[in-house]
């Protein structure tokens, strides 16, 4: 492996911090342990390493499974599980997993079902603990959502660990994004300052599949699946009339990862709108003009928009939303404005569909692929925790599950890469040729191959 081409990672630590040295024999029947101090040495391509390196890098990365020796006493030990922000295809069946693992396999003193969020660790809002037992949730997997509840917004940390300590818990699984890992690592400070024996376990979910590191989060292969579905529709209804124009809003508020890969997936699309290009309008190769020959060219159009796109061409406000985020500008009734004036100074009959399935996507159950990597997930989380692991969330790199520590996740939001090979092919799917303002103000082409 030449030096000037690839590198081991020295420039960033991925140890993950341990509660003590693990003692108690694994009641587990299995051949299959992980050795103390196993790594995966695992490739990064260069869109994954963001501010991290200009060139791929190797990364020496501590392997997920059962260990032979356990930190935690099975009968002695009490879990807590809580989902957080916005519901997610998989995460009734992330739940499952961890109840059942930590029950038959560990045979575990409980497991507690931490209700709405992290609001279920504050006295004032008064939620009920509910107990995750092999009954409860034998049949969640079925349903979409999270038979928790959910919320968002920050609690108090120190609240928090109060409500760990007087439930005597041992382990804290916590289910969520960005914003969840975030506060995940806040609670491993002060149960570190507090000097208690509490293991965090971070499962990444989110729907944008924006987390640093995380090549894919679970749900995404669902949303996307059902994304098609949308855009299926979008492109029969655009067929339907001459000059028509289906217009699909899929999720991404930063990242346009649903987008772009829905896009690969159905070859229809025409345009797709992601946060990361912000495209012009009007001018020289601006999504109007280049709308206008599409419609010449072919007599209807599919546009695919992710929610957080084209926010540089309407006016922001200043609010936020319950998880801090900034309230996002409504792009999509911005565009539907703009392309029926354009037109019709034009003089030029359309007709556009507009198609909003965001809240289905997000609600439905898991699909195959997705009901597999969860319980894998909740399966090797608990195995992490039971080892005495903290700080830390599973995700799966290069089909293989890795531990990675929050320091990494809690980094930056994942976006995509315009150089990458990937949007390339988003590009040569869509034939689209669009323009992008730069920072300076100055307008830089972006093309693909031709249509087909």
């Amino acid at each position: 492996m030449p030096e000037k081409e690839h590198a081991i990672n020295d420039v960033i630590n991925t140890d993950i911090p341990t509660l003590g040295k693990a003692k108690i024999p694994s009641p587990l029947d299995c051949s299959a342990f992980v050795s103390k101090g196993q790594r995966m040495l695992i490739h990064m391509p260069k869109e994954h390493l963001e501010d991290i390196s200009e060139k791929p890098l190797y990364f020496d990365f501590e392997a997920a499974g059962p260990r032979e020796k356990l930190y935690f006493e099975p009968s002695k030990t009490k879990c807590a599980v809580v989902s957080c922000g916005g519901i997610c295809p998989g995460t009734n069946d992330v739940i499952r997993a961890i109840a059942m693992e930590a029950h038959y396999n560990y045979s575990i003193a409980a497991t507690l079902g931490i209700r709405f969020g992290l609001e279920g660790f504050i006295p004032k809002y008064e939620h009920n603990v509910m107990e995750l037992t092999p009954e409860s949730v034998s049949d969640i997997h079925q349903f979409g959502g999270t038979v928790l509840g959910s919320s968002r917004g920050p609690q108090s940390e120190d609240e928090i660990i109060d409500a760990l300590e007087r439930m005597n818990v041992n382990i804290l699984f916590m289910i969520g994004g960005d914003g969840t890992m975030k506060a995940a690592d806040k609670v491993l400070r002060e149960i570190t300052r507090r000097g208690l024996k509490i293991s965090v376990i971070g499962i990444p979910k989110t729907i944008d599949n924006d987390i640093s590191f995380i090549a894919k989060s679970f749900g995404f292969d669902t949303a996307v699946e059902k994304a098609t579905e949308a855009i299926r529709s979008a492109h029969v209804e655009a067929q339907g009339a001459k000059n028509g124009i289906g217009m699909v809003k899929l999720m991404g508020r930063e990242s346009g990862f649903i987008a772009a890969q829905a896009t690969l997936a159905l070859k229809e699309v025409n345009f797709v709108l992601v946060p990361e290009f912000p495209f012009a309008l009007e001018g020289p190769d601006g999504l109007l003009p280049a709308l206008e020959k599409r419609l010449h060219r072919r007599k209807h159009a599919v546009i695919v928009v992710a929610e957080g796109a084209g926010q540089h061409l309407i006016q922001r406000t200043r609010e936020r939303d319950p998880s801090g985020n900034p309230v996002l500008g409504d792009i999509c009734g911005f565009l539907k404005k703009r392309i029926v004036k354009y037109f019709k100074d034009q003089n030029l009959g359309t007709t556009l569909k507009f198609i909003d399935p965001s809240y289905i996507i997000r609600s439905v159950p898991a699909n195959s692929y997705d009901r597999v990597y969860c319980g894998f997930l909740g399966q090797y989380a608990v195995h992490a925790a039971m080892a005495g692991k903290t700080g830390m969330v599973i995700t799966k790199l290069m089909d293989r599950y890795i531990h990675l520590p929050f320091s990494l996740v809690t980094r930056n939001r994942r976006k995509i890469n315009l150089n990458s090979e990937y949007w390339r092919a988003v590009m040569g799917s869509t034939g689209q040729v669009l323009a992008r303002k730069k920072s300076n103000g100055k307008k830089r082409r972006q093309s693909a191959s031709p249509e087909a």
